[in-house]
Formats: C-alpha cells, structure tokens, sequence
C-alpha cells in the first residue's frame, strides 16, 4: 500500500511537472552550424493548457463543426464511395502543394487514359490515395507512432520521385527548406536529433494512455503535433504530406470523426502564404497561440466546406431520382439508378465500362448513355466517336469547385 501511495504521488507530482501555458511557449534554439544555422526544437510531450479567450471559443467552435460533420457522414447511404472521393481530392491538392501538376478528374481516370508525359504526377497522387488508405486500415492495430509514420511513408514514395530518398526511414543527412543549404529558409535539426524528438512526439500523440492524468484537448494536441512535425522534419522528402496526412489520423484515431472526412489541404494551399508565416513566427517568435488560431479557423471553415459538399450530395441525388430519372423509360430508370450508384464509386468510366457493371449489350448500353448525357447528367470527355470516356460531371464539381 505504501509503495502504491507513493506511485500515485509519483504520477501526480509528474502531472503537475508537465503542466504548460501555450502563451509561454518556447520554440527551441537556433544552433550554428558551418556555414548555416539549424533549429533544434524543444521536446513538446507536457500537459498544455490554454488561457486565451480568444482560443478557447475557436476551440469550442471547432468541436462543434466536427461533430456536425460526423453526424452528416452518418447519414450518407453508401458512404465509402463518398469516401473514396474525399481522399482523392486530399491526395491531389496536398500532391500539388508539393508540385505535381494532375487534377482532381485525372486521378479519377485509369492510368492508362492519361498523357504518358503526366503519368509520373498521376502514380504520385495514387501512391498518396494508398498511403492514406493503408494507414487508416494500419490504424485497427497500431497506434499512431513512429512505426506508423514509416511505413505509410514507403508507401508514399516507393516507385516515384523521391524514392532513392530512403522511403519508410528517418533521414541520415541535413535536409532544408528552400534553394540550397547555405540560402535556406529553414533548417530542421541535424539527423542525429531526429529520433529522440520522434520519441517525445510519438508520447505526446499517444499521452492519455500513457498517463491519464494528463489532458490536452484534442484540435490543440494536433495543432502542436503537426507544428512539431513540420519543424523536425524527420524525412529526406515527403514530410509535408505525411504531416497533413497525421491530422486526418489522428482524428480517426482519436475518434473525433467516425469516417476521414476532414483534410487540411485545401485551406494550406489557399492560405499558403498565413500557414508558412505561422510556423516560421512559432520558431521565430514563439507564437504558438497564433499558430493554434489559424489552425482552429481551418478547421472550422474545412469542416463547414466538407459539411456543404454532403448536403449538395444529397441535394444532387434526389434531383437526379425524382426529377430527372422518372422521365425515362421504366427499365431505363432501372439500369440508369443501377449505373449512377456505381458512378457515385467511380465518377468516370470507358462506355465498354458501362456495359460490363450493367451487363448488358454495347447498344443498349449507348442508347441508355445518350439518355443520360440528354439529361446532363453525365457528359462525354474526349470527343472521339469510340473509346469514349463519360464523367458524372454534376458530382464530381461537387468536389472539385470551391463552397
């Protein structure tokens, strides 16, 4: 009993010992090098609270948009093809972050559709549609760690550029931001610090298991998380999108969102210029809690944007059922329902891909897609009179135009 009192002690002083101010925060320290100075980031595995007003209701606002975007992914009939659509419009714009130049309707497209010149850009997109996949499967038996981290990692890069660069391992050598080493914009610790900042972030992510005592709340855990990961920059290349990859993770894994429906992406790229200034005043200026208020607003506005898309969603399919549908034939309407629910899984199909999930002959087959194209409810892409390609136009806007 003695020596158990004394552990609980132990484990509240502990607590007690962790406990920090984000308005306190410190970056870390600037460390010169040859001709170059690295920043080595302070550890940030503490019990942090806030004590801004200002975050407190971003933070309130924030949970509350989540948590109506978890109730509308639960109404969705068939909301793995839904699914599927998110995560290819995170796969493309957080690959365009890093320069790959294909667009939200090439990656719907078989690779071999596309312009041989672009197939490099396009195998990348789908390298990170896998990454995403298999890590939120990996998530069913392995906790958010650094073996994780790896692994979806080698997914994303193996076979593509940036596949000599040590695919699944922790780099072994000085990287950088910007032209050169000497010029950089930013230097991430030397390769010899990384595991030991991996160490402390893979505790910070998992801390309520480990220590139960120690709450932070959640948006906050991964506005820290995904600040420290972005500075550590453990990887030859690839950190950016494994970094906005671990915000969608640790949301599923966390239980915040049933389904991945939330992606950061977008809000980045369109606030480029605010999320770069934002981590570089965090090192700079210690300016955590501005960095914690951009993060949370993103939230909140990718949350509401996510929120639009699944109520357009059900706006479209009730269009489509009720009023336009009803106007064909009655065996028309059933094959049409038949192939516009597969089109919900797989926007853009070959006419000889029709005819196969329909199974029926080529003809009437092209006669139901004239009917369809009539309605503009899907449209023909390449112009050829054979080989040709249909999109489901209507609801693939719904993903790529802005709310």
């Amino acid at each position: 009993m003695r020596f158990l009192a004394k552990l609980q002690l132990r484990n509240f002083i502990f607590a007690q010992m962790q406990i920090k101010d984000t308005k306190n925060f410190r970056a870390g320290t600037w460390v010169q090098r040859l001709e170059y100075k690295s920043f080595t980031p302070e550890k940030v595995n503490f019990q942090w609270i806030i004590t801004d007003n200002n975050i407190q209701w971003l933070l309130s606002e924030a949970d509350r948009e989540l948590g109506k975007l978890d109730a509308y992914s639960t109404l969705i009939p068939n909301i793995d093809f839904f699914i599927k659509m998110h995560i290819t419009k995170e796969a493309t714009v957080s690959s365009k972050i890093e320069g790959t130049q294909t667009s939200f309707e090439e990656a719907l497209i078989k690779e071999e559709d596309i312009n041989p010149d672009k197939r490099n850009d396009w195998q990348e997109v789908h390298n990170y549609i896998n990454a995403i996949n298999h890590a939120i499967e990996d998530l069913n038996d392995l906790p958010i760690s650094n073996r994780l981290i790896k692994k979806t990692h080698e997914t994303l890069l193996t076979g593509v550029r940036g596949k000599e660069k040590l695919p699944g391992k922790y780099r072994t050598s000085q990287n950088w931001i910007g032209s050169s080493l000497k010029n950089a914009v930013f230097v991430p610790p030397q390769h010899d610090e990384i595991d030991d900042l991996m160490q402390d972030l893979e505790t910070f992510i998992n801390i309520e298991i480990i220590n139960s005592s120690i709450k932070v709340p959640h948006l906050i855990k991964i506005a820290i998380i995904h600040y420290q990961f972005e500075t550590i920059h453990p990887f030859l290349d690839g950190n950016g999108r494994i970094g906005r990859l671990l915000i969608t993770l640790y949301l599923i894994d966390k239980k915040l969102l049933k389904y991945p429906t939330l992606y950061l992406s977008y809000f980045f790229e369109k606030n480029r210029k605010s999320y770069y200034d934002n981590l570089t005043s965090v090192r700079i200026e210690n300016k955590l809690n501005e960095w914690i208020i951009f993060f949370l607003n993103g939230v909140i506005e990718t949350a509401q944007n996510s929120i639009i898309t699944f109520q357009n969603i059900i706006k479209l399919r009730e269009e489509i059922e009720i009023n336009k549908l009803p106007t064909l034939s009655r065996k028309q309407q059933a094959n049409a329902l038949q192939l516009i629910t597969f089109l919900y899984k797989q926007p853009i199909m070959h006419g000889s891909q029709i005819a196969q999930v329909l199974n029926m002959h080529q003809s009437s087959t092209n006669r139901l897609i004239t009917s369809l194209v009539k309605l503009g409810i899907i449209k023909e892409l390449t112009g050829y009179k054979r080989n040709r390609i249909y999109a489901f136009d209507l609801y693939i806007n719904l993903f790529s135009k802005i709310n």
